[in-house]
């Protein structure tokens, strides 16, 4: 196999890309935290790495799609998985079709968003950093596939609290990445409540995001 590539590091762990017998990868790969004890910070990232795989194939088992998982390597805290090839971020889309004045393909990707959420917290899947930059897209306009990717903060709740902050997540960031963008993430708003089945549910999830609307305004206005 050739050598990796670094690719990005954050906050949590470092990006590679690198070849897996034949296929692209990219391998992400968990440094220890040197101000947590070494039995806790072992512990802690051994969590992360299971509930970040399990998040992935949770998603692909609802019919979403995410990069296929290859391998895991407890022994150095690293995930081997498919190198989603000819996409973009639904961050770098958004500013470029916003460039180009191509509002009809920036509602249907919003359309497409929140589809896709629908569906994950259908499945009681927290992403817990939802971001325009956690989404890879493919295909064209007309046909866009969209990729869900970093489930390192993810956990599985069935609440409509925990699925309104979720919600509430991505907003603050695409209202940040995104300026001036309200109605477009009205439209991811729209299409979640559309695809979603269980409406007691959904009314529940919407009522639980304007409460924590409600409690960030109030925090705001105090700092």
């Amino acid at each position: 196999m050739k050598s990796r590539k670094l690719l990005k590091q954050g906050a949590e762990a470092k990006l590679y890309l690198h070849d897996f017998y034949g296929r692209p990868c990219i391998i992400k790969e968990r440094f220890q935290k040197q101000y947590r004890h070494h039995t806790l910070d072992s512990m802690l990232t051994n969590q992360r790495i299971k509930s970040e795989v399990r998040a992935n194939l949770r998603c692909r088992m609802a019919g979403i799609l995410t990069p296929t998982i290859f391998m895991v390597n407890f022994q150095d805290n690293s995930i081997y998985m498919e190198e989603i090839q000819d996409a973009i971020t639904a961050k770098q889309y958004i500013t470029d079709r916003s460039t180009q004045g191509d509002s009809s393909s920036l509602l249907r990707l919003a359309e497409v968003i929140g589809q896709t959420l629908s569906k994950m917290h259908a499945s009681n899947i927290i992403h817990g950093d939802l971001t325009t930059s956690n989404m890879l897209l493919q295909g064209n306009p007309s046909n866009l596939k969209l990729f869900l990717i970093d489930f390192g903060l993810s956990s599985f709740e069935a609440s409509a609290e925990d699925k309104g902050v979720d919600l509430y997540v991505l907003e603050r960031a695409f209202l940040s990445s995104h300026p001036n963008s309200q109605e477009l993430f009205n439209t991811i708003l729209n299409s979640y409540q559309s695809a979603t089945k269980n409406v007691k549910s959904c009314k529940e999830i919407i009522a639980k995001l304007e409460e924590v609307r409600m409690r960030g305004r109030k925090r705001t206005m105090i700092g």
